[in-house]
């Protein structure tokens, strides 16, 4: 099986974010969704995708809390 992963950084006050998303560990649960809404969404599968621009996760302040809050870990936010 192929993971399907998509991730982006953000570059600010010396910090990169880096957003990994496996889509096929994703259960849909829309735990991420409810946790950052204006960086997630769920595509017509219920899957985890990025919204288009947000793909920095600066459209939520909650962004760093969508890993603890996703049950099977689909979701990972590192910080250079």
């Amino acid at each position: 099986m192929t993971s399907r992963a998509a991730g982006t950084e953000r570059r600010g006050a010396g910090h990169a974010l880096r957003i990994t998303v496996d889509r096929d560990r994703c259960i849909g649960s829309g735990q991420c969704v409810m946790t950052a809404p204006g960086v997630f969404t769920q595509d017509d599968e219920a899957l985890v995708a990025l919204l288009p621009g947000q793909e920095d996760g600066a459209g939520d302040s909650r962004v760093r809390e969508v890993p603890l809050a996703c049950p099977v870990q689909a979701i990972v936010i590192t910080e250079d």
